[in-house]
């Protein structure tokens, strides 16, 4: 089983529990901070040069590129809305023997899509950032026929595990 919660916050971020776990849970919780700006918590096979915030500068909104110190820069920056994504990945696999080796991999391979995914959602600020809700309500109609299509006629795609 695995379970991903999103919890959304302004800015700034803490490590204060968010989700409202119960004190039992809460103390089994790893924090796993990412930084979409830090080359270092990317695979050398997932990075894209057009896809790194600390290269990346938005012609539309001007952001970027994000320096080593951005996330402090961004709290003292009131002209510019912020947000920070908290996830919470629950991870049951009760298989003797594999348990733990199953469970840590999975959350290596989340670790790695929210970052991947993040470090592109600012790169692509310039495609999104001027949509309507109706823009993107539209938007999700046509992905979700692809996705049906390809899902039925298509061959399998996607982000594949890492090697270790």
């Amino acid at each position: 089983m695995v379970l991903i919660k999103e919890f959304r916050v302004v800015l700034p971020c803490s490590v204060e529990e968010v989700h409202k776990l119960d004190s039992y849970t809460w103390q089994k919780v790893v924090v796993v901070p990412i930084d979409i700006a830090d080359g270092n918590q990317v695979a050398p096979a997932d990075y894209k040069p057009d896809e790194d915030p600390a290269k990346f500068k938005s012609v539309k909104t001007g952001r970027g590129p994000l320096g080593p110190t951005w996330k402090r820069e961004l709290v003292g920056n009131t002209d510019c809305p912020k947000m920070c994504a908290y996830k919470l990945v629950t991870v049951k696999f009760k298989w003797w023997g594999l348990q733990n080796k199953v469970e840590n991999f999975i959350h290596e391979q989340e670790k790695r899509i929210f970052t991947n995914f993040h470090r592109q959602l600012f790169c692509w600020i310039d495609n999104w950032v001027e949509l309507t809700m109706d823009d993107i309500r539209r938007m999700e109609a046509e992905t979700q026929r692809e996705l049906d299509e390809m899902r039925y006629k298509g061959s399998v795609r996607g982000t594949k595990a890492a090697d270790e």
